[in-house]
C-alpha cells in the first residue's frame, strides 16, 4: 500500500453510518472514495456529494449514494486532497481543477479531513503554482489585472492543446507566487478582484490532515 492509498483509507475511518460525506477530487481522494465504496458494499449507509464530475463518476461506479446540494442541509465531513499543506493546515488546492466545488463543499462541512502523501507537506506554501479560477468573459482583462497586481509568472491552464475548462465552465490561471508567507492576506486580496471566481488557497478550513508515508504508514495532524 503506497502513501496515497494509506492516507485515503485511514481518513475513511472517520466515516460513520448515517453521515453525509463530501467526496473530494484527486489522486489521494480517489483512494478514500474507493474505500468508502468498499464499506458501502459491506453495508455502510451514508449520503454523499461529489466535488467534481470525475469523483461523481467514480462514486456512481461504486454504488455510493449521491445527492444534489439542494437535498443536503449539511455535510458531516469531507475527505479531500491537497497539493500543498503547511504546519498551520493552510492548503493549496486546485491542481485537478475542482477548487471551487471543493471549497464550497468544504465550507459546508462540519469537518474537513485532508489526505495527501508526505511530499505535499511543506513549511511554506507556494512552490506549487496557485490555481485561480476566472470567468471566461474578458479573461484577458482579469489576467492583466493579476499581472499588474502581482509581478509573478502566471499562465492560463491548457490541456491537450486547448484552454482548460472547469466543471463550472470557467478558466484557470496558474500563478507561481513562490513563498506565500501570508496565505490569509493573499486569499482575501485575490477574492476581492473582479473576474476571479475563487482560488486554491484554503485557509482556516482543514481540521485534520492525514499524510501517507512511502512505507504505508500515516501521520495524523489535527488542529
Amino acid at each position: 500500500m503506497n502513501g496515497k492509498q494509506a492516507a485515503g483509507y485511514r481518513a475513511v475511518e472517520w466515516v460513520q453510518p448515517g453521515m453525509t460525506v463530501g467526496l473530494g477530487t484527486g489522486s489521494t481522494a480517489y483512494w478514500a472514495i474507493q474505500r468508502i465504496g468498499e464499506r458501502v458494499k459491506e453495508g455502510l449507509e451514508i449520503k454523499a456529494i461529489a466535488t467534481s464530475k470525475a469523483s461523481e463518476k467514480l462514486a456512481k461506479e461504486l454504488n455510493i449514494p449521491l445527492f444534489e446540494a439542494a437535498d443536503i442541509p449539511h455535510i458531516d465531513l469531507t475527505i479531500d486532497g491537497a497539493d500543498e499543506v503547511n504546519p498551520q493546515m493552510a492548503l493549496i488546492k486546485g491542481g485537478g481543477g475542482a477548487l471551487l466545488r471543493e471549497k464550497m463543499v468544504a465550507l459546508k462541512s462540519d469537518k474537513l479531513i485532508v489526505v495527501a502523501d508526505a511530499s505535499k507537506d511543506v513549511e511554506v506554501l507556494g512552490n506549487f503554482k496557485l490555481p485561480i479560477e476566472v470567468v471566461p468573459f474578458a479573461c484577458e482583462w482579469t489576467f492583466e489585472n493579476l499581472r499588474k497586481q502581482y509581478d509573478v509568472p502566471m499562465e492560463f491552464r491548457y490541456r491537450d492543446g486547448s484552454i482548460y475548462v472547469t466543471d463550472n465552465g470557467n478558466y484557470i490561471v496558474d500563478a507561481s507566487f513562490g513563498r506565500i508567507e501570508d496565505p490569509e492576506k493573499l486569499a482575501v486580496q485575490l477574492k476581492s478582484m473582479t473576474g476571479i471566481v475563487d482560488h486554491g488557497l484554503f485557509v482556516g478550513i482543514a481540521e485534520t490532515v492525514v499524510l501517507g508515508n512511502e512505507d504505508g504508514t500515516v501521520t495524523v495532524r489535527t488542529r
